[in-house]
């Protein structure tokens, strides 16, 4: 009988003594191993900050929140809080950034990790915050994380990481988080209203006649007011499906006057004929069939993605600057084409710099084919920025020629012109880059950071995700350059 010693407990075990065992054990247990205990006890309490490595990004990260970010908006919030004392906010606003830096984006396993990962456990100083803790920062301070992103965004600039020469703008779709079973076209809406309302009068008037049953047996004063759970779920539904409907219907109005009030504008109305000539285009508006509704998430656009595929997606837009593939500013949108976004997202990238303290503008700005349009071109002509567009396949009747020497006609379009320059030496070397500049940008963030999923839900929601993804991804290059000088002088 042989005694083994398992978790300060003692277990009798038998164990047999025999020749065939013997030649069973490998010849290496006569080698000299390193000692091997598991429940080896430490002679001095043990410090987390020693099994961290010097130059790990959770340190980092943890710098540059101490050091570097003003938090002011987030503990603000907390001037008139009330009950338990919450989890400090820096504490949590590390556990945010470093978990979305390196692809963690479920506050569960936040929270796991807190127990498990080293890296986590000691950004925590050994607290463990509950998901929902987690979960419930994440959602309460999304208003923070635009200041945040400047504030970085200013970290990069000082760090020499922000050229400013060529910059690129582009736009990918990230999946919502709704399924695509979750939905119902305005055509079948209209169908299923009615439905849902005949079962529900149909259960009402059956309750009313068991209720006048129910009296005669047992008296008036019973209680039977409750609706059963069957007729609650009923109404909710019809609810919901009367909130999508409308909610479609308002989006068609809005569309049809919108149109109907450019048009005006562009055959010289003044504003207020605009205006009118809008309102009265919304009482002809006439609303698809076949434009859809996801109950899940309803701010949510059926888009299709890089594979193909149709999903539940939003827009993520972004512009990027080509020296560090810092990105400069970036928004959500609902819009599955990207052609009505260029002047809103040079715009953006002017009060982002503004705001971060640079005054100068890119030098120029690069665009696909998807943001072509007329418009676009003739309101970015005369920009502080030079930007180049691409016109992709060649309409018919335009007139470009494979050679830009020569005068240009007079007559040419907006089209044909940014066509030619295109076409130009300096032209082609320009957007040669554009593929380089924004494209591993999403990559990165889609692989290293898991950006290519939506966690929270509704426009406000991913458009502060996607903010907390765009800030990540600029820390991590901050990171990668060394820049812990730059910590230090902020």
């Amino acid at each position: 009988m042989t005694s083994l010693r398992a978790d300060d407990r003692l277990f009798e075990v038998g164990i047999t003594e025999s020749p065939e065992r013997e030649a069973l054990q490998p010849a290496g247990r006569d080698k000299t191993f390193r000692p091997y205990d598991q429940h080896q006890t430490f002679l001095l309490p043990p410090s987390l900050d020693d099994w961290l490595p010097i130059r790990h990004t959770a340190r980092f990260i943890s710098e540059t929140v101490e050091s570097a970010l003003d938090l002011s908006l987030v503990y603000d919030s907390y001037a008139n809080a009330t009950g338990a004392p919450p989890f400090d906010p820096a504490m949590m606003t590390k556990l945010l950034l470093y978990g979305y830096s390196i692809g963690v984006t479920s506050s569960r396993e936040m929270e796991r990790r807190c127990s498990t990962d080293v890296a986590f456990r000691w950004l925590g100083a050994n607290a463990a915050p509950d998901y929902r803790s987690i979960s419930r920062f994440r959602r309460r301070h999304l208003g923070a994380l635009e200041d945040l992103f400047t504030q970085v965004l200013v970290l990069c600039q000082r760090a020499g990481l922000v050229g400013l020469g060529r910059v690129a703008l582009d736009g990918t779709k990230v999946r919502a988080a709704a399924s695509r079973h979750k939905a119902m076209s305005y055509d079948r809406m209209g169908r299923r209203v009615e439905e849902l309302r005949a079962e529900v009068q149909a259960m009402l008037a059956a309750a009313e006649a068991t209720d006048l049953e129910e009296d005669e047996e047992f008296g008036e004063d019973r209680r039977g007011d409750e609706l059963p759970p069957e007729l609650a779920t009923k109404e909710g539904r019809l609810r919901a499906l009367l909130a999508a409907k409308e909610a479609i219907e308002a989006e068609a109005r809005e569309k049809v006057a919108r149109e109907a009030t450019k048009k005006a504008i562009a055959k010289g109305a003044s504003p207020e004929a605009a205006k009118r000539a809008g309102e009265e285009a919304q009482n002809t508006a006439a609303v698809n069939p076949r434009a859809q509704r996801n109950f899940t998430d309803p701010d949510a656009r059926i888009m299709k993605t890089a594979d193909g595929s149709f999903h539940y997606c939003y827009s993520a837009q972004a512009v990027v600057d080509e020296h560090a593939q810092v990105i400069l500013s970036t928004t959500i949108v609902q819009d599955a084409t990207d052609v009505h976004q260029l002047t809103p997202m040079i715009q953006a990238t002017t009060e982002q710099l503004k705001r971060a303290g640079v005054t100068e503008s890119p030098r120029v700005l690069l665009a696909d084919a998807g943001y072509c349009s007329t418009d676009n071109i003739d309101a970015t002509a005369d920009g502080p920025s030079d930007v180049l567009i691409a016109t992709g396949r060649q309409q018919h009747g335009e007139r470009v020629t494979d050679s830009p020497r020569g005068r240009i006609p007079n007559n040419a379009t907006s089209r044909e012109r940014m066509a030619r320059r295109l076409r130009t030496k300096s032209g082609r070397a320009d957007y040669a880059r554009r593929k380089a500049i924004v494209e591993p940008v999403f990559g990165q963030m889609k692989t290293r950071q898991h950006a290519g999923q939506f966690r929270l839900r509704g426009l406000e929601g991913t458009q502060g995700e996607w903010t907390l993804h765009a800030l990540c991804h600029n820390l991590r290059k901050l990171a990668n350059a060394n820049s812990l000088e730059v910590l230090a002088t902020s």
